[in-house]
This record gives C-alpha cells, structure tokens and sequence, in this order.
C-alpha cells in the first residue's frame, strides 16, 4: 500500500523560521512548497532542500500575486504563514503610529491574504499555521506597536477556528530568535543584544530558527489542537 503523501505551503520559506520548518517537514510522507519575494534567494532554499518543489517568487503583499499563485497550485493540506515584519519597535511616547498601519501591512494583511485565497484548495482536513510573536505578551518597553501588530494573529487565530472548521488554525508566537530578522542591527549590537536576552531567558539562551519550526511541526501533524496559541520562547515571556 503507497503512502499518504501531505502537502504543505510556507509563505515566506525561503530562509529564517521558514526555511527550517520547510527542512523540519519535507519528508517521504510530506510534500513542501516554499514561497517568498527574492527569486534567487528562493532558488537557493529550493536547492538547499534537494530541489523539492520549484515555484515563481511572488509578493504575499500584492493580493493579485497571491491569488495567481493559489490559482495555479491546485489542492494541499497544510499552510504555514510565516510572512514577517519589523514595524512599530521603540518607546510609545516617540513611536510613529503609522508604523502599525504599516507593520499590519507588511505582516498581517499578507498572512491572512494568503489564507482567504488559499481556502478554496486547502484541505478542510488540514491545518494553518500563523507565526506571530512574543512581543503580544510581554509587558516590555518599547513593544507597544509591534506588540499590537503581532496580537491580531493572536486574536483571529481562534475565531478562525471556529468559522473555519474543521480546518485547524493556530498560532506560533517565536521569542527572540537567531535569524536574519535581526540584520537590521550591526553585527556588533545584534550579538549584544542576543547576549542580554538569553540573560533574561530562563533556558539561558535565545531561540534557534529550528526551535520555532519543531513547534510549527508539531501544529501542523496534530490533528486535535486548533485555535491555540504555542509560544516558543524559551520562558521569556515569564521574565521580561
């Protein structure tokens, strides 16, 4: 008897949390589609994963990039969000509250873009994955904006659960992780920066891409968990 072949989609699997929940998932029994918006550096992750599955670069901001994309995929089972952002960091009293307008566009419009044009093939037997953040909770300094931003996929995670069913929906909120989110900073800071987080965590160290993509793993072949939210954070959330 053959077996069961899965497919699963990651929006914005070409490198970060991503790319290892795409490492983490391809398999004998699972099929795996990366997306993102720089076409050669998704050609190397599709090289780098043995030349899985092989698709056009598209802009998950762009709603008709993303409606041709699901248009042309045909069905599948699982769907990984892990579309990210950087807008709305630094103290409230200074933040341009703009910047959540446009953290909601850079991040959230284009997670739950790809879901609603997902719908019509996703498997109802399958699941979706939103990756959102631990900024949604903690209180911390300098949070508030981003913070905002990451707690909607927090909040409409279990709505969807529930109108969407039995489609399973859930939420990974990743702490403070080692990937290229962080090249925003010097390399000097960034490191400073990861030292003083691990200080504070209580496994003594900040998070791994691959932590993140054993959570989204576990979401994703679970079939009686919905409308959770998993955080992978090292505890960080319990010391901040």
């Amino acid at each position: 008897m053959s077996e069961t072949i899965e497919h699963c989609v990651i929006i914005g699997g070409s490198s970060g949390i991503g790319f290892a929940t795409a490492k983490r998932l391809v398999g004998p029994g699972m099929k795996v589609t990366i997306t993102g918006r720089n076409e050669e550096k998704l050609k190397g992750a599709w090289k780098a994963l043995g030349g899985t599955v092989g698709k056009p670069a598209f802009d998950a901001a762009k709603p008709d990039e993303v409606r041709h994309f699901f248009d042309g995929l045909g069905p599948f089972d699982h769907l990984v969000l892990a579309a990210s952002g950087g807008k709305g960091l630094g103290p409230f009293a200074t933040l341009d509250l703009a910047d959540i307008g446009s953290g909601v566009d850079e991040k959230i419009r284009p997670q739950l873009s790809c879901l609603q044009a997902a719908l019509p093939t996703l498997n109802k037997a399958g699941s979706v994955t939103f990756i959102s953040a631990v900024s949604a909770q903690i209180a911390a300094p300098g949070v508030a904006g981003i913070g905002a931003i990451n707690g909607m996929l927090l909040t409409v995670a279990p709505i969807l659960a529930v109108e969407l069913k039995p489609l399973r929906v859930n939420v990974v909120a990743p702490g403070v992780i080692d990937t290229p989110w962080w090249d925003f900073l010097p390399e000097e800071q960034r490191q400073a920066v990861f030292a003083e987080y691990a200080g504070k965590t209580p496994v003594g160290r900040i998070g791994r891409a691959e932590d993140v993509a054993e959570a989204i793993a576990f979401l994703v072949s679970n079939g009686f968990m919905t409308g959770q939210v998993l955080t992978c954070d090292g505890g960080l959330r319990f010391a901040a």
